[in-house]
């Protein structure tokens, strides 16, 4: 959802028009488009080399994981989803918002590589690297826009939301 989506909405919840706050904030969205597509491109069109650095970068920090197990299939699968993420960034930039992040891209995420048996604390590692490598790419002033979002997905990776504890009977705990 775009920014000025999420105004429209919200001022259409309250049965109000937007505010002249909200107005400027659209007008701030809107003027900054040429940035913000120059930006998503270039992730776009570098989105195989940020992976492949990324991935060096993490192997020597984590030499032991699944990607660099020797298993070409494990380490295409990361790195497909490294990809990924990184176009989950482009989208939010595009947006103006974390929204693509949290209706795309991190529900469940914790699930799934717990399933897949990787480790999360791989996953947080590897999207460190990711957004170094992009950081590197941008330069400071562009790698403002997309840092956050990066760091969103390391938030989720690392705090994954409250455990799920399932009743089993007892009452001992």
């Amino acid at each position: 959802m775009s920014l000025v989506k999420q105004v429209i909405e919200n001022a259409d919840e309250q049965m109000r028009y937007p505010t002249p706050g909200e107005i400027r904030m659209i007008q701030k969205f809107c003027h900054s488009g040429d940035k913000r597509i120059r930006i998503a491109t270039v992730l776009a069109s570098n989105q195989n080399r940020l992976v492949e650095k990324a991935s060096q970068k993490f192997w020597k920090r984590c030499p032991i994981t699944p990607s660099n197990s020797g298993n070409m299939r494990k380490t295409a699968s990361c790195q497909r989803d490294q990809g990924w993420y990184i176009r989950l960034v482009a989208y939010c930039v595009l947006a103006g918002s974390e929204q693509p992040l949290t209706e795309i891209g991190t529900v469940g995420m914790q699930q799934m590589y717990e399933s897949l048996g990787i480790p999360l604390s791989n996953w947080v590692e590897a999207v460190r690297c990711i957004k170094e490598e992009a950081q590197a790419l941008l330069g400071d002033e562009d790698a403002a826009e997309v840092t956050p979002y990066f760091d969103h997905i390391i938030q989720t990776l690392s705090f994954p939301g409250a455990p799920y504890f399932m009743n089993d009977g007892r009452l001992d705990w």
